[in-house]
C-alpha cells in the first residue's frame, strides 16, 4: 500500500470510473473495459473494503471531450466537492476527462478536500504540489493526443476526398458499382422518379409544386436505407417537400464531388453546456468540389440555377429579391414588381371583404423613416391592365409557336407520369412472377413452408390488380397524349389569345406562369401627381415603358370642375340660382355625381368659391344701409317703416335684400318724423356718442 494512502481515504469510498469513447468500442474493444473494471481488484489490494467500492459506468460509449450527457462524471464530481471520496480510480487520465477545463476543475476540487487519483502509473496526492503538476501535465497531453488523432484522421479524410474517393452514403439515385466508382442507379423506376423531380421543378419553379404533382398523379418517390436490417433496401413512399428540397440542394445529381458542405460548430446553449451543432457552408468554401466527376442527372449550370431559383422563392428573404414561382392570388405581378424609389419588391395587400381588392403597395422608405408617406399604393388592376395589354401585343406573332410549345410541353409531362406508372406496374409483375417461383420450387411435403409462399404468391396478384385498376382510373380521368382533334382545337384557340387570357377557366395562377416566362421584371415609378411610368424588362433582355393614368379620388370625383365654377361666376352676376340651375339643366348638364342641378348645388358652389349674390338692384332703388345713412337711424326704424308701409318696397324671394323705392313726398314724410320724433333724436345722439 502506498504512503500516502491514510486511513482518512481508507474510511471513505473509493470510485472506479470507467469509459470507452463509442459503442464501437465498448462491443469490440472488451480488453480495455476489462482492464478498468479490474480497477476493483486494485482497490481492494490498497486497502478498502468491497461495500467501499463503487463503479461508475454509465458513460460507457460517450466521449471524454466534454461533459455534457456524462451523468456519472458530473455524479463523480458532485461527490468529490462535497468530501464524500477517499480515491478516484481510472485506467488513465484520458478516461476521467479529454477536456482540459474540466480535468482541472476535478483536480483543484480533489485538491481541495484531499482526495487521491490512482492510475496504472500510481497513486498521486493533488494537494501535493509535485503530484498536482504531474497530473495537470496528464490532462494536457491527453487534450493533446485527442487533437493529435483528429488531425491525423482529417487530414488523412481531407487528402482521400481531395482525390474524389473518399466514399460516403449515397443519396438515391446514386450508387457505387464494383470498381468503387458513382453510378447512377440500376433500377429505372428510380432514375424516372428523380428525372422526373427535376423536369417537374423545371416546369413548375416550386418545391411544392413538385409535390402537388407526385401527390395529383398518385406516384411514389423512392428512399434507399443505410445502416441496421434495412440496410441497402429500397422503399417507397409518397414525395415530400423536404425530399425535394434535397434533391435540389444535393451537387452530386450534378454530376459533383464535393466535401465541406457542412461544417460542425461548438457553440454553448442555454444551459452553458457545449453543444455541437452543424451548418452549412457557403459554396465558396467548399473544400473540394469536383464538376463532372461522375454521370449526373442535371448539369453544373442547372444545378445553379435551381440554386439561384430557391433563393428566390423564399417569401421571408431580402425585399429586394424577386419572387421565382407564380403563386397563388388575383395579382398578376406579384413577385416581379419593383419599386422605382426605393428599389425594393413591392407587396400585395388584399382590402375589402374577402380580400376582392389587391393593392400592390410598398413601404420601405417609411419604415426607414425616410419619409411619412408609402413610395406606393395602387389598385392592381390598373398596372396588370396596362402590362397584360403590353403582353398581348407582343404575343400575337408567336401565338401558334406558343401554344404548340405548350402542347409538347403537357405530354412530354404526361409521358413521364404515365411511364412511372408502367414502371410501378412492372416491378409488381417481377415480385408476382418471384413469388409464383418461390412456390414452386418449394418441397411441396413442406406444407408449413408452402401455405406461406402460397399467401405471399396471392397476396402479391391481389397487389398486381390493384396497381392495375388505380393505372385504368388515373389514365381515365387524365389526358395523357392529345388526340388530333385536339391539337386543332388547341391552335384554334391561340388564333384568339385574348379571349383565351380572359377565359374563366383560365385561373390567375396560370397566367403569372406565362408573365414569367415573358417578363423579368417590371419598374413602377410616379412622374407625375396622377401618372405611373411602367419599365418592363423582358426575358430576352429588351426593355419597354407604359404609362399608365390613375383615376380620380373620390374627393376629385365630386368636386366641380374649374370650369363649371368659372360659368357659375359669370351667370351669378345676373341670374338667380333657381335660374342658373334650370339653364343647366337645359342644356344637358350634370354635377359630378351624375346629377341633375338643383338651386342648393348652385348655392353651395357659391357659398365654397365666396362668389356673390346677383346684384339685381335699380339705379333709383335704395337698400336698408343706404336708408339708415340717408336719414341717420337705426336698422330697426329701417325694419318699421318697411312693416308698416311708409316705404316702397320689392324682394325676389324670402330672405332676399330689400329694395327700397323712395318717392319725393314719403321722404318729406320721413325726414318731418325724425325731425319729430325725440325717441329717434335720442337713439341718434346715443349712436353718435358710441
Amino acid at each position: 500500500m502506498s504512503a500516502q494512502i491514510t486511513s482518512h481515504h481508507l474510511q471513505r469510498p473509493a470510485y472506479i470510473y470507467v469509459r470507452q469513447s463509442t459503442l464501437g468500442q465498448v462491443h469490440h474493444h472488451r480488453e480495455s473495459t476489462e482492464r478498468q473494471y479490474a480497477l476493483r481488484e486494485k482497490a481492494l489490494a490498497l486497502g478498502w473494503t468491497a461495500e467501499a467500492i463503487r463503479v461508475l459506468d454509465g458513460d460507457l460509449g460517450l466521449s471524454g471531450a466534454h461533459s455534457t450527457h456524462r451523468e456519472d462524471f458530473k455524479t463523480l464530481v458532485a461527490e468529490v466537492s462535497m468530501d464524500h471520496v477517499g480515491a478516484v480510480l481510472a485506467l488513465e487520465v484520458s478516461r476521467l476527462a479529454r477536456s482540459n477545463a474540466d480535468w482541472q476543475r476535478l483536480l483543484e476540487l480533489c485538491a481541495l478536500t484531499h482526495t487521491l487519483v490512482i492510475d496504472e502509473d500510481g497513486c498521486d496526492d493533488p494537494s501535493d504540489f509535485n503530484d498536482g503538476l504531474l497530473l495537470g501535465l496528464k490532462g494536457t497531453m491527453a487534450q493533446a493526443e485527442l487533437h493529435f488523432l483528429r488531425a491525423r484522421l482529417l487530414g488523412g479524410k481531407r487528402n482521400k476526398a481531395a482525390k474524389g474517393e473518399l466514399r460516403s452514403p449515397l443519396p438515391v439515385g446514386l450508387v457505387y458499382d464494383q470498381e468503387g466508382k458513382i453510378v447512377l442507379d440500376p433500377d429505372a423506376e428510380v432514375r424516372e422518379a428523380i428525372a422526373l423531380v427535376f423536369r417537374l421543378f423545371r416546369e413548375m419553379g416550386s418545391a411544392y409544386a413538385v409535390v402537388q404533382q407526385f401527390v395529383k398523379a398518385g406516384l411514389r418517390f423512392p428512399k434507399r436505407a443505410y445502416g441496421g436490417a434495412w440496410d441497402g433496401r429500397l422503399l417507397w413512399g409518397p414525395l415530400s417537400p423536404a425530399r425535394v428540397l434535397g434533391l435540389l440542394k444535393n451537387p452530386a445529381y450534378a454530376g459533383a464531388y464535393v466535401f465541406g458542405r457542412y461544417q460542425y460548430r461548438r457553440t454553448l446553449n442555454a444551459q452553458g453546456e457545449v453543444a455541437t451543432t452543424s451548418a452549412a457552408v457557403p459554396m465558396t468554401d467548399w473544400r473540394v468540389n469536383l464538376q463532372q466527376h461522375h454521370a449526373g442527372y442535371i448539369d453544373w449550370e442547372e444545378f445553379l440555377a435551381n440554386q439561384a431559383r430557391l433563393a428566390r422563392n423564399c417569401t421571408h428573404g431580402e425585399a429586394t429579391v424577386l419572387s421565382g414561382p407564380a403563386r397563388e392570388g388575383l395579382a398578376l405581378l406579384q413577385g416581379v414588381l419593383l419599386c422605382g424609389q426605393c428599389g425594393r419588391r413591392v407587396s400585395v395587400r388584399y382590402q375589402g371583404s374577402g380580400g376582392v381588392y389587391p393593392t400592390y403597395l410598398c413601404s420601405g422608405r417609411r419604415r426607414d423613416g425616410l419619409q411619412t408617406r408609402d413610395c406606393l399604393a395602387v389598385r392592381c388592376a390598373l398596372l396588370d391592365a396596362a402590362v397584360v395589354e403590353q403582353v398581348l401585343a407582343v404575343l400575337q406573332p408567336a401565338e401558334l409557336q406558343l401554344a404548340l410549345s405548350a402542347l409538347e410541353q403537357l405530354e412530354t409531362r404526361d409521358a413521364a407520369v404515365t411511364r412511372q406508372w408502367q414502371l410501378r406496374l412492372e416491378r409488381a409483375d417481377y415480385e408476382v412472377q418471384l413469388a409464383e417461383r418461390r412456390y414452386t420450387e418449394v418441397d411441396p411435403a413442406n406444407r408449413l413452408v408452402a401455405a406461406t409462399l402460397e399467401e405471399r404468391w396471392n397476396q402479391a396478384l391481389q397487389r398486381l390488380a390493384e396497381l392495375q385498376a388505380q393505372v385504368a382510373q388515373v389514365q381515365q380521368q387524365q389526358a395523357r397524349v392529345a388526340t388530333p382533334a385536339q391539337r386543332e382545337q388547341v391552335l384554334a384557340l391561340a388564333e384568339d389569345f385574348p379571349r383565351l387570357w380572359a377565359a374563366p377557366t383560365t385561373t390567375a395562377k396560370d397566367r403569372k406562369r406565362l408573365l414569367r416566362l415573358l417578363i423579368q421584371d417590371v419598374t413602377v415609378e410616379r412622374c407625375a401627381p396622377k401618372q405611373l411610368l411602367l419599365h418592363i424588362r423582358w426575358q430576352g433582355g429588351a426593355c419597354s415603358d407604359a404609362s399608365v393614368t390613375l383615376p380620380p379620388s373620390i374627393a376629385d370625383q365630386v368636386r366641380y370642375p374649374r370650369e363649371r365654377v368659372d360659368q357659375i361666376r359669370a351667370l351669378a352676376s345676373t341670374l338667380e340660382d333657381e335660374q342658373i340651375a334650370a339653364q343647366f339643366n337645359r342644356d344637358g348638364l350634370v354635377s359630378p355625381t351624375g346629377k341633375p342641378f338643383t338651386a342648393a348645388m348652385i348655392q353651395w358652389v357659391r357659398y365654397t368659391h365666396r362668389i356673390p349674390a346677383p346684384a339685381c338692384k335699380h339705379p333709383e332703388e335704395l337698400t336698408v344701409d343706404d336708408l339708415m345713412e340717408k336719414f341717420g337711424v337705426s336698422r330697426h326704424v329701417v325694419y318699421y317703416w318697411i312693416e308698416r308701409g311708409l316705404v316702397t318696397v320689392r324682394q325676389q324671394k324670402a330672405g332676399s335684400p330689400y329694395r327700397i323705392t323712395l318717392q319725393p313726398e314719403q321722404a318729406q314724410r320721413l325726414h318731418e318724423w325724425v325731425n319729430s320724433s325725440s325717441r329717434i333724436a335720442a337713439s341718434h345722439h346715443a349712436e353718435v356718442a358710441l
